[in-house]
Order: C-alpha cells, then sequence, then structure tokens
C-alpha cells in the first residue's frame, strides 16, 4: 500500500518508488511499445510514462507536500516546497527500446536519500544520505563497499558533448596510460555509477554540465558520495552551478589517474 510509506524514512520512500517504477519497466519489457519523439533523436516510451506514474503514486502517498522533478512529466507541487524529488522512471531507454536489459530507475530526494533499482537483477542500491546499501529479495542488506578491483571505467560516449573539443571521452579511451590501467565500459545508463559504488566498476565518466540536480545522476552521485567515493568534475572542481561533466571513482588514486590523463599529463 502507498500510505504504508507515509511514516517511514526517506530513504525506505525512494526504495518503494523505485521498486515501483522498476516492477513496471520489468512487466512492460519485450512489448512492442511506441516511442514518443522528445526530439534530438531522444524519445520516450509508454514504459517511461508508466513507470514515472507509478514512482509519483508512492512519492505522492508518503510524501505530499514535497515537489517532485520527473523526466517526462517535468514538475508537479507547489514552486515554493522545500524538498523535491527527482526521478528518471527508466534511464538507458533506448537500450530497453531495443531489447536490452541494462537500465535503470532512478529516485532521489535533492540533497538527501535516493534509491536505484535494476529492473531485471531485482538489485535496488540506495542511501539515507549517509551510508549506502544493498538489497536483494530474500538476503540481507549489504553495505556498498567501492574498490577498483575489477579496473573497470564506464564511459558514456552518448552525445550531447558539451565540452569537444576540450574533452571527448573517445581521447580518454585512446590514452595510452588508460589502456594500460584500466578496461573500458560503454553500459549507457546511470545504473553504472551504483556499479560503482557497489565495487562492480572502478569509476565512471561523463561530459555535461551541472549534474548534480540531475534527474538522471543525482540518485547515482548519491550513492556514490554516500559508498565513500570520489565524486567531482571532469575538471576536477565540485559539483555545482559551474561544473562540467562527472567523474565519480572508487578510490583517491583512480580519480588521480583519470583527471590526469583528462588533462593530458597521465
Amino acid at each position: 500500500m502507498i500510505d504504508s510509506y507515509a511514516g517511514s524514512d526517506d530513504a525506505a520512500v525512494a526504495t518503494a518508488g523505485a521498486r515501483a517504477g522498476a516492477d513496471v519497466v520489468r512487466g512492460m519489457y519485450g512489448r512492442e511499445l511506441r516511442r514518443i519523439d522528445k526530439g534530438a533523436g531522444d524519445f520516450a516510451t509508454a514504459a517511461d510514462v508508466e513507470a514515472e506514474r507509478a514512482i509519483l503514486g508512492v512519492l505522492r502517498g508518503a510524501r505530499p507536500e514535497d515537489a517532485i522533478l520527473g523526466e517526462e512529466g517535468g514538475r508537479r507541487g507547489a514552486a515554493d516546497a522545500e524538498r523535491q524529488w527527482l526521478v528518471d522512471p527508466l534511464c538507458g531507454t533506448l537500450n530497453y527500446a531495443v531489447g536490452t536489459m541494462l537500465v535503470a530507475v532512478n529516485v532521489a530526494l535533492r540533497d538527501g536519500a535516493a534509491a536505484v533499482a535494476d529492473p531485471f537483477s531485482g538489485e535496488v542500491f540506495f542511501t539515507d544520505g549517509e551510508t549506502a546499501w544493498l538489497r536483494r529479495d530474500g538476503a540481507d542488506d549489504v553495505r556498498l563497499t567501492p574498490t577498483p578491483a575489477t579496473r573497470l571505467v564506464d564511459v558514456n560516449l552518448d552525445p550531447p558533448f558539451p565540452s569537444a573539443p576540450g574533452f571527448r571521452a573517445v581521447d580518454l579511451l585512446a590514452h595510452p596510460g588508460f589502456v594500460a590501467r584500466f578496461r573500458p565500459r560503454v553500459v549507457s545508463t546511470t545504473l553504472a555509477l551504483a556499479w560503482v559504488a557497489a565495487g562492480k566498476r572502478a569509476a565512471y565518466v561523463t561530459d555535461g554540465g551541472d549534474l548534480s540536480g540531475s534527474v538522471h545522476f543525482a540518485a547515482g552521485i548519491a550513492l556514490c558520495r554516500a559508498a565513500g567515493c570520489v565524486v567531482t568534475g571532469i575538471d576536477g572542481a565540485p559539483l555545482g552551478k559551474a561544473g562540467r561533466g562527472l567523474a565519480a571513482a572508487a578510490d583517491e588514486e583512480t580519480h588521480a589517474l583519470l583527471l590526469s590523463m583528462l588533462r593530458g599529463r597521465g
């Protein structure tokens, strides 16, 4: 019941919302879904819309005074609300539309709790803003522990590329230091950020502007920070209005190595 979360903490609400969205995404997988054109090559599907509706149902029932910013429906709630939820109901829509099970459902309270659900593994990564955990059905919650041991670095190669030609992700992949130390992966969903927090990836790198308040990235950033990852822009500056992209790494050494390569000094 949605109302059962009304007295719960924000992490429980975020987790319930992400799970509700994941149930929809999983249930609609494999259907032939009409694409809703959003311009510039971007699109949504009925699964995006229905998953967002399910998430909003949880958030409205549990936190009726809060505002919500959804990827598909835009802003809802009072303009002067003190708190705002950021919702990306299906991150990896193109993956999903072509039958690839690499997607994420992202729910985050701005500067607070957050959850990222993987609809197909059943994993839910969540944080109360202080610590980060992994939940699987039938198992005890496990504390997220980042590690660079996999040496896998996920790089976002999807446009736009606002920092080009000064920064191009493909140049990082061709860097001799990168080839010697890391192995690239391109998941094309922010599920990869949750994997950095969980130790499944050593780092994640993407171009962009200020991503701290993005419906796509807020939940993953919150997880990484709570897990103890090093999170900055691609120029090493703190995330914020003047920020450029995102470099999230499992530890200081990995982060420093990647930034040196991004700056051309590695």
